[in-house]
């Protein structure tokens, strides 16, 4: 059964005559340099830097406000023999950036300790508890790494304790910042660092680049941390643009040619038989990452990432891997009982968002759901949940909605909120929940657009299929590593046919054998979509959109064509 009706958004046509001198300049396909176009490539040596990712090119780590305040602090700290506490966020952003940046930093200085907060006895950013664990162990300064940037009075109750803070975060900084000796965070006011969307471990790693230029560190030895650096990218879904590319790009290689003990012991109880790649992270890799603080406590992830010994990280990783299972247990039980309590609601199929409640749904892993229900109901949705004494949420929104923007004109009944554009957590107290969901819903219906409330496909081109070729493919395949901001090209070839050996995989998978006039067949295959096979196997033409995979079974390698979505000829609106 197919849920929703999607609808096709084609690129704008690139400029002919930037295109042509691309394929000219390059000797590609006129079809690449029209996508590269598209991403903004016009030129021989923008090309080169596209494809071929230099850490040259990364940026000087001074350019950042309170950088020379951040390493000189540090600086002071090291020299005096000061206790530094690590102070991390309990995802994958903040449990990779803690690994990095104390598996770095350890190799020069002793004295440090790292910390991670319970999600649940705690929350997420800078916590009382933690600022205490500091106190009590006579910590003299605090580095905290994806997040802080909010924690107003944490950073002043540490102050009061004579501990100062660094703060290296990425998210969206408040009307007041903290009083900290320095704030690294690329989207603060007046902050000139040119690339804005650096992960919370990447701002971490830029403040490690400019110790090691001040301090006569080995950057070496720090470019060595870009594996963790690219599993932090692509699990947070910031940009794959500019310095997040470059670091994506090498620390993707770093996991295929020599992965720490760690990752490797991941890869191993996953089971993983391919090369790693941003969906590889992002599915894989990452969940299990995550699945330490959902399920118990993120510690464990960073244990897991900092070890050295093959044998201690395979215990680790089936500890880890074993978290990894009651959270898809939690996932797929409450993802059931949220979209069940939405059907039976009598504003299903009338509300422009999706606010829900329940007591004893389980923290963490109410972000996934909340995702889970946009796949079927395609509109901001928040889960909220009970968590010490208060009501805790995260929300998630669908492309081009700033939901970020919508929680905040409901601020007045939060305890406290934070995030993104696409993401974000909240605290309220439980007697506001129904007055959220009124206001929520009004904000959203008020400013979304009726076409933001249906999925979207983004195609890159329309293309003909005698164009595909091994070279072609292979070509598309170096625009990777693939993210926001450079999605994986999706193509459309109009009034296409199965050659009759289509059949279902399964009951619930389409396996084709595509043509196009006078083009040779393409194998394709679209998961979940059995609804389409009648209609096809009556020799109704179609239009079909879909990216292109290499496919290998039994040795041999062949095209693949993955088909997002199909539309029938006779189903067009004239």
């Amino acid at each position: 059964m197919i849920t929703q009706i999607k609808r096709w958004i084609e690129k704008k046509t690139p400029d002919t005559e930037k295109a042509a001198a691309l394929t000219q300049a390059l000797n590609v396909n006129a079809y690449i340099a029209a996508m590269l176009v598209q991403r903004g490539i016009q030129t021989f040596d923008e090309a080169k830097s596209f494809f071929r990712p230099s850490l040259s090119e990364l940026h000087d780590p001074f350019l950042m406000r309170d950088m020379d305040k951040a390493v000189a602090r540090i600086m002071q700290a090291i020299a005096a023999n000061e206790r530094i506490l690590i102070y991390g966020d309990y995802d994958v952003d903040g449990t990779t950036s803690v690994a990095v940046f104390y598996g770095f930093l350890q190799k020069y200085y002793t004295n440090i300790e790292y910390y991670i907060p319970d999600r649940y006895k705690e929350g997420y950013g800078v916590s009382k508890a933690g600022i205490e664990h500091a106190r009590d162990t006579k910590a003299a300064l605090i580095i905290s790494l994806d997040c802080g940037i909010r924690s107003v009075e944490m950073v002043a109750l540490a102050a009061s304790y004579g501990i100062d803070f660094i703060i290296c975060d990425h998210h969206n900084p408040g009307e007041v910042l903290p009083k900290a000796a320095a704030i690294l965070d690329p989207k603060q006011p007046a902050c000139p660092y040119p690339y804005k969307e650096l992960s919370g471990c990447g701002v971490g790693f830029k403040l490690l680049q400019a110790l090691c230029a001040r301090a006569g560190y080995s950057s070496d030895l720090l470019f060595e941390q870009m594996d963790l650096l690219a599993v932090s990218i692509c699990s947070d879904i910031v940009p794959i643009t500019g310095e997040n590319r470059i670091f994506t790009y090498y620390g993707i290689r770093k996991l295929n040619e020599s992965p720490r003990p760690g990752i490797q012991a991941i890869i191993d109880v996953a089971g993983l038989k391919k090369n790693i790649d941003v969906n590889t992270i992002v599915f894989t890799i990452g969940p299990r990452i995550n699945a330490a603080g959902r399920i118990d406590h993120a510690f464990a992830a960073v244990e897991l990432l900092l070890a050295t010994n093959k044998t201690e990280a395979a215990n680790f990783a089936e500890n880890i891997n074993d978290h990894n299972l009651v959270r898809k247990e939690f996932d797929e039980t409450i993802t059931g009982e949220a979209i069940e309590m939405i059907r039976s609601s009598m504003y299903a199929d009338t509300a422009c968002s999706t606010v829900l409640y329940k007591e004893d749904w389980h923290k963490g892993v109410i972000g996934i759901v909340a995702s889970r229900c946009i796949e079927q109901y395609h509109r901001p949705t928040i889960i909220l949940t009970q968590s010490n004494g208060k009501v805790a949420g995260s929300a998630r929104s669908v492309p081009d909605y700033d939901l970020y923007e919508a929680i905040d004109k409901c601020s007045d009944l939060l305890i406290q909120f934070g995030g993104h554009k696409y993401a974000a957590g909240l605290t309220m107290e439980e007697k506001n929940i129904e007055a959220f969901r009124m206001k929520f819903e009004e904000v959203v219906s008020s400013t979304i657009r009726k076409e933001q409330l249906i999925p979207m496909i983004s195609i890159d081109l329309e293309l003909p299929l005698n164009q595909i070729d091994t070279k072609f493919l292979n070509i598309v395949k170096q625009m990777g590593p693939f993210g926001p901001q450079n999605m994986q090209p999706i193509f459309v070839s109009r009034n296409v046919f199965d050659d009759g050996t289509g059949r279902i995989l399964k009951d619930k998978h389409l396996k084709l054998n595509i043509r196009q006039q006078d083009s040779v067949t393409y194998p394709a295959i679209g998961w979940q979509m059995h609804a389409f096979y009648d209609r096809i196997k009556n020799k109704e033409p179609f239009d079909i959109c879909y990216s292109l995979e290499e496919n290998e079974f039994n040795g041999k390698k062949t095209i693949q064509l993955l088909v997002r979505d199909i539309q029938f000829i006779s189903d067009r609106k004239n």
